[in-house]
Formats: C-alpha cells, structure tokens, sequence
C-alpha cells in the first residue's frame, strides 16, 4: 500500500510548524517563507534533514524531506514505507527507543545526538538533533518529527 505523499502537503507542513513552534517556541520556517510556501520550503529548501513517523507500534517514516533523503540514501517511496527504527543499527535501537519515550514525556529534546545508518550501510553520527511531538492544535498526537542539521552530520568508520 502506497504511503500518503506529504511532500508537499500544506496541512502537514503546517502541522509539523506549529508543533514545533509551541514545543520549542522556534520557528521552523524563516519569518521570511509565506505560509503557502512553506511546505515546499520545508522539502526542497531546507538546509537541514526533517523526518516524521506516525503512532504505530512500529513507527513508520511518514516524512522525509529532499535533505533526509540524501543524508540516508532513500528515495521518498522507500523512507516512506520504513520503520523508522531500521535508520538505526540493533545496538543503537534500545537506546533510541528510551530517547524517544523521553521526547514524549517531555514534548521535545534539543541537542541529541546518535549513531544512525544509511540505506546502503554506512554509519554516521547526527549531532544537535531536536526531536518533537506532533500534536495539532486540538491535541490530537500524530508522531514525532526530528531535526538534524546536516552541517554537524559526521561519517562514522
């Protein structure tokens, strides 16, 4: 089954915004990106790699911006149909799951940083993540979404 392309989607986009924004009190996009460009911005433009999952019991990347993409060698047809746990190797899960669990306790971790891997193998090491809830304006919980600044993204041999 073909995964929701939200590439482009404005209510996602804005989900991803306003979530992060009344989380961290930072804005996503610059002050300068119109709302209705904003979620081309987010996915073409971005000068960082955002990633979203949704709620299952095995969370699946919903997201993947053209930054994300690239950094983890997966087009979006197959990041979008990956458990979001498969961009970490075995060793690294366990302690990505207890990140994960303290993102939802406190709405949002700045700074993190971790060992991920790429679609053909190789490790790298993602440094001053934020990682968010998704929750829209009624409070309903959708996923989470991740930041990393591919600046401070450093190979791992």
């Amino acid at each position: 089954m073909a995964a929701l392309d939200l590439r482009f989607d404005p209510v996602f986009s804005d989900l991803l915004n306003c979530s992060y924004h009344r989380l961290t009190g930072l804005a996503l996009t610059p002050q300068e990106i119109e709302d209705s460009q904003a979620a081309s911005w987010l996915y073409s433009t971005a000068p960082f790699a955002i990633l979203a999952h949704n709620t299952a019991s095995d969370p699946t990347f919903i997201y993947g911006n053209q930054a994300a993409q690239s950094l983890f060698g997966y087009s979006w047809d197959e990041l979008t149909v990956l458990p979001s746990r498969l961009s970490a190797e075995a060793p690294e899960r366990e302690e990505r799951q207890r990140f994960l669990e303290q993102v939802q306790r406190n709405g949002f971790v700045s700074g993190y940083s971790g060992i991920r891997i790429t679609k053909d193998g190789r490790r790298f090491r993602i440094e001053d993540a934020t990682v968010w809830q998704l929750v829209d304006d009624s409070g309903t919980h959708h996923g989470q979404a991740a930041m990393l600044p591919v600046d401070k993204v450093k190979t791992v041999v």
